[in-house]
């Protein structure tokens, strides 16, 4: 009986670590990696698995670097992004962009 009351309680703190993990984010889908495509209607960005991942866009989705809040127009191919998104349909709607920290000009010589 004993060993029987172990593996009850070893499911059962297994089950609640699951869905507390599944909770953490908020319930949203992480994605991150590069921005290979942008529109108006999507992103696609490839992650470091080199899987491209679509995730469509909508009016609500924000969109911030650093501390500041920038717009769609700031998102260009190549940009290092976090997105959070929910799943509907098995397609993905992007809540939230993070978009990485601008890269520094270029220096010129002459």
């Amino acid at each position: 009986m004993n060993h029987t009351m172990s593996t009850t309680i070893s499911r059962f703190l297994a089950a609640t670590i699951l869905a507390a993990t599944a909770f953490a984010h908020g319930g949203f889908e992480h994605v991150m990696g590069t921005v290979s495509k942008v529109s108006a209607q999507s992103v696609t960005v490839t992650t470091a698995a080199k899987k491209n991942v679509d995730v469509g866009l909508t009016a609500k989705t924000t969109y911030t670097r650093g501390d500041k809040t920038v717009t769609a127009a700031d998102m260009k191919v190549g940009d290092r992004v976090v997105i959070d998104a929910t799943e509907v349909n098995e397609a993905l709607t992007a809540a939230s962009i993070k978009l990485g920290a601008a890269t520094a000009a270029k220096a010129t010589t002459k």
